[in-house]
């Protein structure tokens, strides 16, 4: 029997490689958009944009199933019990096989009303419209069983596997577009490439998840397994579906409430300072079959301990980035985008900065609770924040537009992280003095030092060059770096992070 053993050495290069996974596509995104753009022309590439969205949105017939399977074979592992793990593997295979087929019979019925009646498609293009959404109802089977597999292999802790196929395949989605423009495809062909990636892309996971895991080859359905996946993959199903809404509410009270402009200067740096959820997700994508397994096992030390590092690690890394956004917010946003948005969004700039460290943060318990078993309560407490978030965020876009939309966003991820610790403590039996024996109180009062040093600084060096205020800031953030280094890393965390460099350099 096959066991999984979980280390923090491990979960370090897991972490580094989801990183690399989500940045990127990221990047391979940014630049290859804009010739897309000029190559299908504004209307077309907002077909293929709405095509991306309506398959993202129907990954909702995953009813949290992929997630479940990483849960439940994570667990498997963690006992030892691979025997177990066909009958997790195929039931969840099945089962999102059949809701994605139900998928893409509603989309492929819902098109004549959605090209018809619903968008505003330019004549021209209805034709080529109707097309592109049959092509894109015939991935969606195909995507919800590669979450599947693909959860298979994040059980095994083979986030290197998971990464080496994700990073090729979401850079190719890109890539499909661009080259169809190079070699004048119609839209439809052009999402026809991108089903292919998709099929490719399935067969890769189902390989390499065959050879990891060999019995997992072994079909085997348990219709007595369907109530446990159901029940837990209804809870995330929850969650996922009130997400967005607490994610997009405030762009469209912004529209409603004060105006369409307010919007862009509100959603710009909002979208900017979001992508520092990358650095926390990468950790907790990682965590989250670990914090399984070892539930699974009832190692509580050790998952007190991942507990607590990870919360260290968060602050760490994102402590000293927010504290520039909060200092340089204003200066930021007139060299990247003008006097104007300087002018309007530095502010809420600085709020969202705040309210990102937050919810960085609550990433950690959220994860906790969801491996141990209990989504139930992440799924709760959204919809416990819902109506408050709803009310508090009319009433303050009401009276300080988007400065009001960032506070509100800030308070109710503030909410939502003391909510997620509460529970985390209190159903985890943890103690507060963990954090004080892994060095949080250490990082926090550090983190203080800096910023209030920083603040000063910026106070006194105003009237200096750029040049010499880059210098002085250099130089007090290395002194940061260097303290961390020595006093708030133990030589477990050192070793790790030079072996982690190591691997990066190619060592």
């Amino acid at each position: 029997m096959r066991k999984v053993e979980i280390h923090g050495g491990l979960l370090a290069r897991n972490t580094l490689l989801n990183l690399l996974g989500q940045a990127v596509p990221l990047l391979v995104g940014v630049l290859t958009i804009p010739f897309i753009v000029h190559g299908l022309g504004t209307e077309r590439f907002g077909l293929l944009s709405l095509a991306w969205v309506i398959l993202g949105y129907f990954t909702i017939f995953d009813l949290g199933l992929g997630r479940a399977t990483t849960k439940f074979v994570a667990e498997a592992l963690g006992k030892g019990d691979e025997n177990q793990v066909p009958r997790l593997v195929w039931t969840a295979i099945t089962v999102q096989g059949v809701f994605g087929l139900v998928g893409t019979l509603v989309l492929i019925g819902i098109t004549p009303l959605l090209v018809g009646h619903l968008l505003n498609i330019p004549p021209e293009l209805v034709g080529e419209a109707r097309a592109t959404l049959h092509l894109v109802a015939t991935a969606i089977p195909l995507v919800l069983v590669a979450s599947s597999f693909s959860g298979v292999l994040e059980a095994a802790q083979r986030f290197d596997l998971v990464n080496a196929v994700r990073i090729p395949s979401v850079t190719l989605t890109f890539l499909a577009p661009l080259v169809g423009v190079l070699f004048g495809l119609q839209l439809p062909a052009i999402v026809a490439l991108i089903l292919v990636v998709k099929v490719i892309t399935l067969a890769v996971l189902v390989v390499l998840a065959f050879q990891v895991l060999p019995r997992s080859r072994r079909f085997a359905v348990s219709l007595t397994l369907f109530p446990r996946l159901f029940t837990y993959g209804g809870w995330i199903t929850v969650s996922n579906g009130v997400g967005p809404v607490l994610m997009y509410l405030d762009r469209f009270l912004i529209a409603s409430l004060v105006s369409i402009a307010a919007v862009a200067y509100y959603t710009v740096p909002y979208e900017a300072v979001t992508r520092l959820w990358i650095l926390p997700s990468s950790l907790t994508i990682s965590l989250f079959p670990a914090f399984s397994g070892l539930a699974a096992i009832g190692d509580r030390q050790r998952l007190e301990l991942f507990f607590a590092r990870s919360v260290r690690y968060a602050l760490l890394v994102l402590g000293p980035i927010v504290l520039m956004l909060l200092l340089f917010a204003k200066e930021v946003l007139e060299l990247w985008l003008g006097s104007d948005f300087a002018t309007e969004s530095s502010v809420p700039l600085q709020i969202l900065a705040l309210g990102v460290l937050v919810s960085s943060l609550a990433l950690i318990p959220y994860t906790l609770l969801q491996g141990i078993g209990r989504p139930d309560i992440t799924a709760k407490f959204h919809l416990l924040e819902l109506p408050i978030y709803l009310a508090i965020a009319w009433l303050l876009i009401t009276h300080w537009g988007i400065t009001g939309a960032a506070t509100a966003w800030t308070l109710r991820v503030a909410l939502d992280a003391l909510l997620l610790f509460v529970a985390a403590f209190k159903i985890c039996r943890f103690s507060l003095g963990m954090f004080a024996m892994n060095g949080l109180t250490l990082t926090i009062s550090i983190l203080f030092l800096l910023a209030s040093a920083t603040y000063g600084l910026k106070s006194l060096a105003g009237g200096l060059s750029i040049f010499t205020q880059t210098l002085v800031f250099v130089a007090l953030f290395s002194s940061f770096t260097w303290i961390a280094w020595r006093n708030v890393l133990d030589a477990s965390d050192r070793g790790v992070v030079l072996k982690l460099i190591r691997v990066w350099d190619g060592s």
